[in-house]
């Protein structure tokens, strides 16, 4: 055992004067390295929009559910356009998931998440998959199909067009 901690304690010192005497990292990063940087950034705070919309159909929290929609966003479902967030919040607490009688969560496979992202601008494909807790069975699926725009620092929605998505094995 004396011995397993000898050489443990030798690696060990052995790895700190390496990085000690090795040299700093390159502080210079090129503008290419920046731009894939900030693409992930982007990509990352727009899929944060669809984990919010989900987190907030499952919780029925409609003041949560319109921090990610533009002040003149639209909404679209089947025959129905609600344009503005005064109307798109009516359209929300109108909505099944949003009803008191039903125990629903919400749910995207992540494998069908789709993003783009071209400077300001980008779009945001999910699917929802609306689950009843006490009968643990598929109620409804849903496909969200939204463009997004960077406005004030914020990634929100700027349109949005639900559908019903074909579903494949």
């Amino acid at each position: 055992m004396g011995r397993v901690l000898l050489i443990l304690a030798t690696i060990a010192g052995a790895l700190v004067v390496a990085g000690c005497s090795s040299d700093p990292p390159s502080s210079s990063v090129t503008s290419a390295q920046l731009a894939s940087l900030e693409k992930q950034a982007d990509m990352y705070q727009i899929d944060q929009i669809e984990a919010t919309w989900h987190k907030a159909s499952s919780t029925k929290d409609l003041d949560l559910m319109m921090t990610i929609w533009a002040d003149n966003a639209t909404f679209e479902i089947g025959t129905q356009t609600a344009s503005g967030k005064d109307e798109i919040r009516a359209m929300w607490a109108q909505s099944k998931p949003f009803q008191p009688q039903n125990d629903w969560v919400d749910e995207t496979p992540a494998y069908k998440i789709r993003i783009t992202v071209s400077g300001n601008t980008g779009t945001l494909y999910f699917e929802c998959h609306f689950i009843n807790v006490p009968t643990r069975t598929l109620v409804a699926v849903v496909a969200t199909n939204a463009q997004v725009a960077k406005i004030n620092g914020r990634w929100l929605i700027t349109s949005s067009v639900g559908s019903t998505p074909f579903l494949k094995p």
